[in-house]
């Protein structure tokens, strides 16, 4: 068996691509199992540059051992041997969302808006520690056979990074391949589908990023909060713009209260049953008003009091 850097020996191939190869291994130094990249230059480099993209993904590896989430997968080190770069990160075992949609379909509703909460977490803290994504893919989401949700393919962003809004965007593709089933496909239980659908179509709107219409943007903990609201059945609404308390998703959807499973629909869809109203604003069958009936019941004793009073008039 090979050992890299006279510590990791290679066990067998987890993944392979276009630019590198991802091996089991064992560290020797405390006899846990770790998961390591090898990284090899692209085909049509010339050599002269094959250093300096080594370097570079060193730095962007050393970057991505800064980010702390629970759904980000830790880089604890890199590894060099023969000139070349072998970032070393904590094994994860399960899936990956890929191969989670390819062997069983989409997700339900509520599953991947939790799987999409968890990964734009991931995005946000890797933002912070300088690290950011390159644009996550259902390949780089691992399913883990305990329930976490875990990111990889940190540490390789471009220099360009395109900003925060392509976070929003990978995420909202992401979810848009996750949870793909339309929701016509849905039983009439599952309202949550037309409210996922509403956060997927808000990130994955043209004029996302648009600083002219503040009213528009969308913000990344906003559309986090709401996804976690979706994945839990939360009771209230989140507006995705700024996260405000007590508005709803933009479009009209409204989100289903808690104990309600038909739940309710507003304007702009979902699989919720609508809310019957009669002329007067108010759902047809409901009571009316207490003011009304306090003023009602007034009027009543008021006609008994005068129609004893006259009786005892006309007695006397």
């Amino acid at each position: 068996m090979t050992v890299i850097a006279g510590r990791y020996r290679l066990l067998d191939v987890l993944a392979e691509g276009a630019t590198g190869t991802v091996w089991r291994a064992l560290d020797e130094t405390n006899h846990h199992e770790v998961a390591l990249k090898e990284f090899r230059a692209p085909a049509g480099i010339p050599a002269d540059e094959v250093p300096l993209l080594y370097a570079r993904r060193e730095r962007g590896a050393r970057a991505a051992a800064r980010i702390s989430h629970p759904s980000a997968v830790r880089v604890l080190g890199v590894a060099t041997e023969d000139g070349r770069p072998w970032v070393v990160t904590e094994l994860v075992r399960g899936l990956s969302l890929a191969e989670t949609l390819e062997a069983a379909g989409p997700l339900p509703p509520r599953e991947a808006a939790r799987v999409g909460a968890e990964v734009l977490g991931a995005l946000r803290a890797a933002r912070e520690a300088g690290a950011p994504h390159r644009g996550v893919e259902p390949r780089h989401v691992l399913l883990a056979n305990d329930g976490r949700v875990a990111v990889t393919g940190f540490g390789t962003a471009p220099e360009d990074d395109p900003g925060p809004e392509a976070d929003l965007r990978s995420v909202g593709a992401l979810l848009d391949a996750a949870a793909s089933a339309p929701p016509a496909s849905l039983p009439p239980s599952d309202a949550w589908a037309g409210v996922l659908r509403a956060v997927v179509e808000d990130l994955l709107r043209e004029d996302l990023g648009d600083t002219d219409r503040p009213d528009r943007a969308l913000t990344a903990d906003g559309t986090e909060r709401e996804l976690r609201r979706v994945a839990t059945g939360g009771a209230r609404t989140t507006g995705v713009t700024q996260g405000e308390p007590g508005t709803a998703p933009r479009g009209g959807t409204s989100v289903p209260r808690e104990g309600d499973p038909a739940g309710r629909k507003g304007s702009g869809g979902g699989n919720a049953m609508p809310v019957a109203r009669g002329s007067g604003g108010r759902p047809s069958g409901s009571r009316p008003p207490r003011r009304t009936l306090v003023l009602l019941a007034g009027l009543i004793g008021a006609l008994l009091i005068a129609g004893a009073l006259t009786y005892h008039l006309v007695r006397g």
